[in-house]
Protein backbone atom coordinates (compact mmCIF):
# COMPACT_ATOMS: atom_id res chain seq x y z
CA UNK A 1 0.00 0.00 0.00
CA UNK A 2 1.38 3.64 -1.26
CA UNK A 3 1.52 6.79 0.93
CA UNK A 4 -1.75 8.23 -0.67
CA UNK A 5 -3.62 5.06 0.17
CA UNK A 6 -1.92 4.64 3.69
CA UNK A 7 -2.50 7.32 5.47
CA UNK A 8 -6.53 7.25 4.86
CA UNK A 9 -6.54 3.98 5.63
CA UNK A 10 -4.97 4.48 8.71
CA UNK A 11 -6.82 7.40 9.70
CA UNK A 12 -9.98 5.52 9.41
CA UNK A 13 -8.83 2.72 11.60
CA UNK A 14 -6.18 4.15 13.84
CA UNK A 15 -8.14 8.05 14.90
CA UNK A 16 -11.03 6.12 16.75
CA UNK A 17 -8.81 4.28 18.48
CA UNK A 18 -6.70 7.44 19.49
CA UNK A 19 -9.40 9.40 20.72
CA UNK A 20 -11.27 6.93 22.52
CA UNK A 21 -8.22 6.38 24.69
CA UNK A 22 -7.23 9.52 25.10
CA UNK A 23 -11.23 10.17 25.92
CA UNK A 24 -10.90 7.72 28.36
CA UNK A 25 -7.59 8.86 29.77
CA UNK A 26 -8.21 12.67 30.67
CA UNK A 27 -12.31 12.33 30.74
CA UNK A 28 -15.05 13.43 29.25
CA UNK A 29 -14.43 17.13 29.09
CA UNK A 30 -11.30 16.47 27.41
CA UNK A 31 -13.36 15.13 24.66
CA UNK A 32 -12.72 18.16 22.01
CA UNK A 33 -8.42 17.66 22.85
CA UNK A 34 -8.84 13.81 22.08
CA UNK A 35 -10.08 14.52 18.53
CA UNK A 36 -7.59 17.47 17.96
CA UNK A 37 -4.40 15.31 19.69
CA UNK A 38 -5.31 12.53 17.20
CA UNK A 39 -5.96 15.02 14.15
CA UNK A 40 -2.73 17.14 15.11
CA UNK A 41 -0.76 13.05 15.08
CA UNK A 42 -1.90 12.26 11.33
CA UNK A 43 -0.84 16.09 10.11
CA UNK A 44 2.48 15.27 11.43
CA UNK A 45 2.56 11.72 9.29
CA UNK A 46 1.34 14.08 6.67
CA UNK A 47 4.40 16.34 6.97
CA UNK A 48 6.93 14.14 7.63
CA UNK A 49 6.43 10.56 5.69
CA UNK A 50 6.78 12.46 2.39
CA UNK A 51 10.42 13.34 2.92
CA UNK A 52 11.48 10.71 5.80
CA UNK A 53 9.56 8.07 4.13
CA UNK A 54 6.90 5.78 5.75
CA UNK A 55 8.40 4.25 9.23
CA UNK A 56 8.91 0.26 9.21
CA UNK A 57 5.83 0.37 11.91
CA UNK A 58 3.13 3.15 10.82
CA UNK A 59 0.95 1.98 13.77
CA UNK A 60 3.43 2.22 16.54
CA UNK A 61 5.07 5.68 14.73
CA UNK A 62 1.30 7.26 15.11
CA UNK A 63 0.59 5.88 18.59
CA UNK A 64 4.07 7.45 20.37
CA UNK A 65 3.61 10.72 18.59
CA UNK A 66 0.23 11.15 19.80
CA UNK A 67 1.79 10.01 22.82
CA UNK A 68 4.05 12.42 23.35
CA UNK A 69 1.27 15.42 21.88
CA UNK A 70 -1.17 14.02 24.98
CA UNK A 71 1.64 14.43 27.50
CA UNK A 72 2.52 18.18 26.22
CA UNK A 73 -0.88 19.09 26.50
CA UNK A 74 -1.23 17.33 30.23
CA UNK A 75 1.74 19.36 31.19
CA UNK A 76 0.28 23.07 29.69
CA UNK A 77 -2.87 21.59 31.58
CA UNK A 78 -0.92 21.24 34.60
CA UNK A 79 1.13 24.27 34.24
CA UNK A 80 -1.87 26.38 33.68
CA UNK A 81 -4.11 24.75 36.52
CA UNK A 82 -1.10 25.43 39.24
CA UNK A 83 -1.06 28.98 37.72
CA UNK A 84 -4.25 29.94 38.43
CA UNK A 85 -3.93 28.26 42.05
CA UNK A 86 -0.75 30.46 42.29
CA UNK A 87 1.45 27.29 43.39
CA UNK A 88 3.39 27.46 40.42
CA UNK A 89 5.97 24.20 41.20
CA UNK A 90 8.15 21.54 40.48
CA UNK A 91 5.30 18.66 39.81
CA UNK A 92 6.16 15.90 42.89
CA UNK A 93 6.67 12.12 41.72
CA UNK A 94 2.53 11.85 43.37
CA UNK A 95 1.33 14.41 40.51
CA UNK A 96 2.98 12.81 37.50
CA UNK A 97 0.08 11.05 35.41
CA UNK A 98 0.10 7.60 34.53
CA UNK A 99 1.24 6.53 31.50
CA UNK A 100 -1.14 6.77 28.29
CA UNK A 101 -2.02 2.76 27.59
CA UNK A 102 -2.22 2.02 23.68
CA UNK A 103 -2.54 -1.63 23.94
CA UNK A 104 -5.05 -3.59 21.93
CA UNK A 105 -7.17 -4.59 24.67
CA UNK A 106 -7.12 -0.79 26.27
CA UNK A 107 -7.62 0.65 23.06
CA UNK A 108 -10.90 -1.90 22.24
CA UNK A 109 -12.16 -1.47 26.09
CA UNK A 110 -12.27 2.41 25.81
CA UNK A 111 -13.96 2.08 22.31
CA UNK A 112 -16.78 -0.12 24.22
CA UNK A 113 -16.88 1.88 27.24
CA UNK A 114 -16.87 5.34 24.62
CA UNK A 115 -19.58 3.45 22.54
CA UNK A 116 -21.92 3.39 25.86
CA UNK A 117 -21.27 6.42 26.82
CA UNK A 118 -21.73 8.62 23.49
CA UNK A 119 -25.15 5.94 23.35
CA UNK A 120 -26.86 7.90 27.05
CA UNK A 121 -30.39 7.90 27.37
CA UNK A 122 -29.68 12.10 28.11
CA UNK A 123 -28.62 12.76 24.64
CA UNK A 124 -30.59 12.81 21.21
CA UNK A 125 -30.44 10.19 19.39
CA UNK A 126 -29.24 11.90 16.26
CA UNK A 127 -26.54 13.62 18.58
CA UNK A 128 -25.43 9.84 19.62
CA UNK A 129 -25.52 8.80 16.02
CA UNK A 130 -23.44 11.83 15.54
CA UNK A 131 -20.94 11.39 17.72
CA UNK A 132 -20.42 8.04 17.61
CA UNK A 133 -19.89 8.31 13.50
CA UNK A 134 -17.29 11.07 14.65
CA UNK A 135 -15.82 9.79 17.24
CA UNK A 136 -15.82 6.02 16.77
CA UNK A 137 -15.66 5.88 12.98
CA UNK A 138 -13.32 9.18 12.14
CA UNK A 139 -15.53 10.66 10.13
CA UNK A 140 -15.62 14.16 9.06
CA UNK A 141 -18.16 16.70 9.76
CA UNK A 142 -19.61 16.84 5.55
CA UNK A 143 -19.42 12.88 5.53
CA UNK A 144 -21.75 12.95 8.74
CA UNK A 145 -23.52 15.90 7.60
CA UNK A 146 -23.99 14.24 4.34
CA UNK A 147 -25.31 10.82 6.44
CA UNK A 148 -28.26 13.45 8.21
CA UNK A 149 -29.03 15.06 4.55
CA UNK A 150 -27.82 18.15 6.28
CA UNK A 151 -25.27 20.82 6.30
CA UNK A 152 -21.71 21.13 7.87
CA UNK A 153 -23.11 23.89 10.38
CA UNK A 154 -25.61 21.99 11.55
CA UNK A 155 -23.90 18.88 12.69
CA UNK A 156 -20.95 21.02 14.16
CA UNK A 157 -24.00 22.72 16.76
CA UNK A 158 -25.57 19.01 16.69
CA UNK A 159 -21.74 17.99 18.08
CA UNK A 160 -21.30 20.73 20.15
CA UNK A 161 -24.68 20.76 22.06
CA UNK A 162 -23.96 16.82 22.78
CA UNK A 163 -20.77 16.71 23.97
CA UNK A 164 -21.91 19.74 26.54
CA UNK A 165 -24.47 17.62 27.48
CA UNK A 166 -21.99 14.67 28.29
CA UNK A 167 -19.66 17.34 30.29
CA UNK A 168 -22.72 18.77 32.21
CA UNK A 169 -23.83 15.04 33.23
CA UNK A 170 -20.32 13.88 33.82
CA UNK A 171 -21.08 10.97 31.92
CA UNK A 172 -18.17 8.40 32.88
CA UNK A 173 -16.13 6.04 30.32
CA UNK A 174 -16.86 3.29 31.27
CA UNK A 175 -19.66 0.14 30.91
CA UNK A 176 -22.68 0.95 33.20
CA UNK A 177 -23.55 -1.62 35.70
CA UNK A 178 -24.84 -4.65 34.25
CA UNK A 179 -29.11 -3.44 34.56
CA UNK A 180 -28.00 -0.47 33.16
CA UNK A 181 -26.07 -1.68 30.13
CA UNK A 182 -29.87 -3.80 29.30
CA UNK A 183 -31.08 -0.68 29.46
CA UNK A 184 -28.81 1.61 27.05
CA UNK A 185 -27.79 -1.25 25.26
CA UNK A 186 -31.30 -0.98 22.51
CA UNK A 187 -29.76 2.58 21.69
CA UNK A 188 -26.40 1.53 20.92
CA UNK A 189 -27.58 -1.68 18.79
CA UNK A 190 -29.84 1.34 16.68
CA UNK A 191 -26.80 3.47 16.49
CA UNK A 192 -25.17 0.16 14.89
CA UNK A 193 -27.74 -0.94 12.53
CA UNK A 194 -28.46 2.76 11.12
CA UNK A 195 -24.03 2.98 10.47
CA UNK A 196 -24.53 -0.14 8.91
CA UNK A 197 -27.80 0.73 6.57
CA UNK A 198 -25.81 3.97 5.78
CA UNK A 199 -23.31 2.30 4.29
CA UNK A 200 -24.77 -0.57 2.85
CA UNK A 201 -26.74 1.93 0.53
CA UNK A 202 -26.41 5.19 1.15
CA UNK A 203 -29.28 7.68 -0.04
CA UNK A 204 -27.22 10.68 1.67
CA UNK A 205 -24.13 9.86 -0.48
CA UNK A 206 -25.34 9.00 -3.35
CA UNK A 207 -23.54 5.79 -3.16
CA UNK A 208 -24.37 2.55 -3.99
CA UNK A 209 -22.03 0.96 -1.36
CA UNK A 210 -19.24 2.52 1.13
CA UNK A 211 -17.93 -1.31 2.28
CA UNK A 212 -15.97 1.74 5.10
CA UNK A 213 -18.81 2.11 7.17
CA UNK A 214 -20.09 -1.48 6.97
CA UNK A 215 -17.30 -3.03 8.15
CA UNK A 216 -16.75 -0.40 10.95
CA UNK A 217 -20.36 -1.29 12.09
CA UNK A 218 -19.56 -4.85 12.23
CA UNK A 219 -16.34 -4.44 13.56
CA UNK A 220 -17.99 -2.52 16.81
CA UNK A 221 -20.74 -4.95 16.92
CA UNK A 222 -18.36 -7.55 17.54
CA UNK A 223 -16.42 -5.43 20.01
CA UNK A 224 -20.06 -6.12 21.87
CA UNK A 225 -19.80 -9.79 21.66
CA UNK A 226 -16.42 -9.96 22.77
CA UNK A 227 -17.44 -8.76 26.18
CA UNK A 228 -19.61 -10.95 28.35
CA UNK A 229 -21.49 -8.15 29.78
CA UNK A 230 -22.87 -6.74 26.44
CA UNK A 231 -22.68 -10.25 24.74
CA UNK A 232 -26.26 -10.92 24.32
CA UNK A 233 -28.54 -12.48 21.33
CA UNK A 234 -29.58 -9.47 20.22
CA UNK A 235 -26.18 -8.42 19.34
CA UNK A 236 -25.54 -11.77 17.78
CA UNK A 237 -28.55 -11.30 15.41
CA UNK A 238 -27.72 -7.63 14.90
CA UNK A 239 -23.95 -9.32 13.59
CA UNK A 240 -25.15 -12.03 11.66
CA UNK A 241 -27.71 -10.04 9.48
CA UNK A 242 -24.50 -7.82 8.37
CA UNK A 243 -23.00 -10.69 7.77
CA UNK A 244 -25.56 -11.66 5.55
CA UNK A 245 -25.87 -8.55 3.74
CA UNK A 246 -22.25 -8.15 3.67
CA UNK A 247 -22.02 -11.45 1.60
CA UNK A 248 -23.23 -9.87 -0.83
CA UNK A 249 -21.02 -7.01 -1.50
CA UNK A 250 -19.14 -8.48 -4.45
CA UNK A 251 -22.04 -8.94 -6.75
CA UNK A 252 -24.09 -5.60 -5.80
CA UNK A 253 -21.99 -3.61 -8.30
CA UNK A 254 -20.80 -3.73 -11.92
CA UNK A 255 -18.04 -2.88 -12.92
CA UNK A 256 -19.33 0.81 -13.45
CA UNK A 257 -20.15 0.84 -10.03
CA UNK A 258 -24.10 0.48 -10.66
CA UNK A 259 -26.43 -1.42 -8.75
CA UNK A 260 -26.94 -4.89 -9.69
CA UNK A 261 -30.67 -5.69 -8.68
CA UNK A 262 -30.67 -9.24 -6.15
CA UNK A 263 -32.42 -11.46 -8.95
CA UNK A 264 -29.63 -10.57 -11.31
CA UNK A 265 -26.95 -10.90 -8.97
CA UNK A 266 -23.92 -13.21 -9.80
CA UNK A 267 -24.73 -15.82 -6.50
CA UNK A 268 -21.16 -17.16 -7.74
CA UNK A 269 -19.30 -13.78 -5.68
CA UNK A 270 -21.22 -14.33 -2.82
CA UNK A 271 -19.44 -14.49 0.19
CA UNK A 272 -19.63 -18.26 1.77
CA UNK A 273 -17.48 -17.88 4.61
CA UNK A 274 -19.34 -14.71 5.73
CA UNK A 275 -22.92 -16.41 4.64
CA UNK A 276 -21.24 -19.15 7.15
CA UNK A 277 -19.82 -17.02 9.83
CA UNK A 278 -23.74 -15.23 10.19
CA UNK A 279 -24.95 -19.10 10.39
CA UNK A 280 -22.72 -19.28 13.21
CA UNK A 281 -23.82 -16.01 15.05
CA UNK A 282 -27.94 -16.69 14.05
CA UNK A 283 -27.58 -19.90 16.07
CA UNK A 284 -26.07 -17.99 18.88
CA UNK A 285 -28.83 -15.32 19.12
CA UNK A 286 -31.24 -18.08 19.07
CA UNK A 287 -29.99 -19.60 22.68
CA UNK A 288 -32.67 -17.75 25.17
CA UNK A 289 -36.32 -17.67 24.03
CA UNK A 290 -36.94 -13.00 23.73
CA UNK A 291 -37.23 -12.70 19.68
CA UNK A 292 -35.39 -9.08 18.73
CA UNK A 293 -36.19 -7.56 15.25
CA UNK A 294 -33.30 -7.82 14.68
CA UNK A 295 -33.32 -12.10 14.95
CA UNK A 296 -36.33 -11.47 12.21
CA UNK A 297 -34.57 -9.35 9.92
CA UNK A 298 -31.32 -11.70 10.38
CA UNK A 299 -34.00 -14.54 9.16
CA UNK A 300 -35.20 -12.88 6.36
CA UNK A 301 -31.67 -12.11 5.40
CA UNK A 302 -30.74 -15.52 6.30
CA UNK A 303 -33.05 -16.65 3.55
CA UNK A 304 -31.81 -14.44 0.71
CA UNK A 305 -28.93 -15.90 0.56
CA UNK A 306 -30.52 -18.87 -0.90
CA UNK A 307 -31.14 -18.15 -4.57
CA UNK A 308 -33.44 -20.40 -5.74
CA UNK A 309 -37.23 -18.47 -6.25
CA UNK A 310 -39.07 -21.14 -4.76
CA UNK A 311 -42.76 -20.97 -2.96
CA UNK A 312 -41.46 -22.71 0.21
CA UNK A 313 -38.35 -19.22 0.62
CA UNK A 314 -40.99 -16.88 0.24
CA UNK A 315 -43.91 -18.51 2.50
CA UNK A 316 -40.85 -18.19 5.09
CA UNK A 317 -40.03 -14.99 4.69
CA UNK A 318 -43.71 -13.61 4.25
CA UNK A 319 -44.23 -15.25 8.06
CA UNK A 320 -40.92 -13.65 9.14
CA UNK A 321 -42.48 -9.95 7.88
CA UNK A 322 -45.70 -10.95 9.57
CA UNK A 323 -43.73 -11.30 12.97
CA UNK A 324 -41.80 -8.34 12.16
CA UNK A 325 -44.29 -6.10 11.39
CA UNK A 326 -46.00 -7.10 15.12
CA UNK A 327 -43.25 -6.10 16.67
CA UNK A 328 -41.28 -3.33 14.76
CA UNK A 329 -43.74 -1.96 12.39
CA UNK A 330 -41.95 0.31 9.93
CA UNK A 331 -43.12 1.40 6.06
CA UNK A 332 -40.46 -0.01 4.23
CA UNK A 333 -40.49 -3.55 6.22
CA UNK A 334 -44.48 -2.94 5.08
CA UNK A 335 -43.54 -2.64 1.68
CA UNK A 336 -40.61 -5.37 1.63
CA UNK A 337 -43.43 -7.71 3.00
CA UNK A 338 -45.65 -6.77 0.09
CA UNK A 339 -42.88 -7.94 -2.38
CA UNK A 340 -42.62 -11.46 -0.52
CA UNK A 341 -47.01 -11.68 -0.69
CA UNK A 342 -46.49 -11.10 -4.84
CA UNK A 343 -44.04 -13.62 -4.52
CA UNK A 344 -45.59 -16.30 -2.56
CA UNK A 345 -49.27 -16.12 -3.33
CA UNK A 346 -49.44 -14.03 -6.46
CA UNK A 347 -49.36 -10.07 -7.45
CA UNK A 348 -53.13 -9.60 -7.36
CA UNK A 349 -52.80 -10.21 -3.16
CA UNK A 350 -49.98 -8.46 -2.69
CA UNK A 351 -51.15 -5.16 -5.13
CA UNK A 352 -54.38 -4.87 -2.80
CA UNK A 353 -51.77 -4.91 0.24
CA UNK A 354 -50.02 -2.71 -1.34
CA UNK A 355 -52.42 0.22 -2.62
CA UNK A 356 -53.16 0.30 1.70
CA UNK A 357 -50.14 1.55 2.80
CA UNK A 358 -50.58 4.94 0.48
CA UNK A 359 -46.78 5.77 0.97
CA UNK A 360 -47.40 8.55 -1.38
CA UNK A 361 -44.01 10.65 -0.86
CA UNK A 362 -41.90 7.19 -1.13
CA UNK A 363 -40.36 6.12 -4.49
CA UNK A 364 -40.30 2.68 -3.33
CA UNK A 365 -43.89 2.44 -3.01
CA UNK A 366 -44.65 3.84 -6.29
CA UNK A 367 -41.65 1.16 -7.29
CA UNK A 368 -43.17 -1.39 -6.24
CA UNK A 369 -46.67 -0.66 -7.68
CA UNK A 370 -44.94 -0.74 -10.96
CA UNK A 371 -43.28 -4.05 -10.44
CA UNK A 372 -46.38 -5.56 -9.24
CA UNK A 373 -48.66 -4.47 -11.92
CA UNK A 374 -46.17 -5.19 -14.44
CA UNK A 375 -47.95 -7.60 -17.00
CA UNK A 376 -51.24 -6.83 -15.62
CA UNK A 377 -52.07 -3.25 -16.48
CA UNK A 378 -48.58 -1.93 -18.20
CA UNK A 379 -49.46 1.73 -19.20
CA UNK A 380 -50.63 1.74 -14.91
CA UNK A 381 -47.48 0.13 -14.29
CA UNK A 382 -45.43 2.96 -16.55
CA UNK A 383 -47.25 5.82 -14.51
CA UNK A 384 -46.06 4.33 -11.22
CA UNK A 385 -42.76 4.34 -12.30
CA UNK A 386 -42.59 8.12 -13.51
CA UNK A 387 -44.02 8.73 -10.10
CA UNK A 388 -41.13 7.03 -8.48
CA UNK A 389 -38.69 8.76 -10.94
CA UNK A 390 -39.96 12.00 -9.98
CA UNK A 391 -39.34 11.00 -6.18
CA UNK A 392 -36.03 9.20 -6.47
CA UNK A 393 -33.23 11.10 -4.84
CA UNK A 394 -29.95 9.36 -5.80
CA UNK A 395 -28.46 8.54 -9.36
CA UNK A 396 -28.72 4.86 -8.50
CA UNK A 397 -32.48 4.29 -7.86
CA UNK A 398 -32.75 6.59 -10.80
CA UNK A 399 -30.86 4.46 -12.92
CA UNK A 400 -32.80 1.57 -12.04
CA UNK A 401 -35.92 3.10 -12.31
CA UNK A 402 -35.46 4.32 -15.84
CA UNK A 403 -34.09 0.92 -16.58
CA UNK A 404 -37.30 -0.90 -15.49
CA UNK A 405 -39.74 2.24 -17.55
CA UNK A 406 -37.29 1.60 -20.81
CA UNK A 407 -38.59 -1.93 -20.61
CA UNK A 408 -41.59 -1.32 -20.37
CA UNK A 409 -42.06 1.08 -23.12
CA UNK A 410 -40.15 -1.35 -25.33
Amino acid sequence: MNQQELIPHLFRSEFSRITAVLCKHFGIGHMEAAEDIASETFIAALETWPHKGIPENPTAWLYTVAKNKAHNYSNRKQLFTNKIAGQLKYLSASSVEPEIDLSAQHITDSQLQMLFAICHPAIPTEAQIGLALRILCGFGLEEIANAFLTNKETIKKRLARGKEKLQAENIAIELPAPPEISKRLETVLITLYLLFNEGYYSESNDNTLRKDLCLEAMRLTYLLIENPFTNQPAVNALLALMCFHASRFEARKDETGEMILYQEQDETLWDNALIAQGAYFLKEASQRSRISKYHLEANIAYWHTIKADTKEKWEHILQLYNNLLQIAYSPIAALNRTFALSKANGKAAAIEEAEKLQLTDNHYYYTLLGELYTGIDNERAKQYLRNALTLAKTNTDKQTIAKKLSDLTE
